[in-house]
């Protein structure tokens, strides 16, 4: 389903539409792109399904959904609808803190996170299809996709770095693009060029001094704009 392509978080059926005329394999069907739910806290749950429908509605592309860790009465509801593939998130609140889905005990296919071998083993046992890697760089262009593919996975999520991005459009084909010329810098450079911003995104050496700011300041969010380099700004 995956394979050789990339996978684009959207949250309404025109980011589905644009994800698809790039080039996406499949899109990743939820009401708030990772990053918002970072930032907005409390807990996460399964998107509405006739959100989901109105997606699966939008595209020809296989659309996936995600189930919080644990949850197999979402994983229950998100087969019975019909999405193509399941992903059991660590991004949504797990709502077993030990156990995750038997998922021996669907049809549908699913995709686990997993941040090293034990635990990839470890959800494959459980019967997940796919494994992708839990990661934090934010994936926000070409040359990240680029970077990936030629690590030797085998395709490519991308989260808020699209639809967070100042122009979507074109930044979605850039990148559907790289996952096919991930080999050749000259194109590579050629889909760099003129994207507009990226995405915001905070480096992993700046998430610990962020969250007890935030903890101490709820009412004001901080950001890091990866983009440029520049200093960590506070908004309200």
């Amino acid at each position: 389903m995956a394979k050789g392509g990339i996978i684009m978080d959207v949250t309404n059926a025109e980011e589905a539409r644009i994800a698809e005329e790039a080039g996406a394999c499949a899109v990743m069907a939820l009401e708030r792109v990772p990053a918002d739910i970072r930032r907005q806290g409390g807990v996460a749950r399964m998107s509405d399904p006739k959100m989901i429908k109105e997606i699966m509605g939008a595209v020809t592309i296989p659309v996936m959904a995600k189930s919080r860790i644990g949850h197999f009465a979402e994983a229950q509801i998100l087969e019975a609808i019909g999405v193509d593939m399941i992903d059991e998130s660590e991004v949504l609140t797990p709502a077993d803190e030990d156990n995750h889905i038997d998922k021996h005990n669907f049809k549908v296919p699913f995709v686990c996170g997993a941040r090293d071998l034990g635990e990839a083993l470890r959800r494959i046992s459980e019967g997940a299809a796919m494994i992708r890697t839990k990661g934090e760089a934010g994936t926000a262009t070409p040359a990240d996709v680029s970077l990936l593919m030629q690590l030797g996975v085998d395709g490519v999520f991308v989260g808020s770095g699209i639809f967070k991005s100042s122009c979507p459009k074109k930044r979605a084909h850039a990148m559907a693009q790289a996952v096919t010329h991930y080999k050749d810098a000259k194109v590579l450079g050629e889909l760099s060029s003129d994207l507009g911003e990226a995405m915001f995104g905070t480096p992993m050496s700046q998430r610990s001094k962020m969250a007890a700011i935030n903890k101490e300041h709820p009412d004001k969010q901080q950001i890091w704009n990866a983009t440029l380099g520049s200093k960590t700004q506070t908004v309200s």
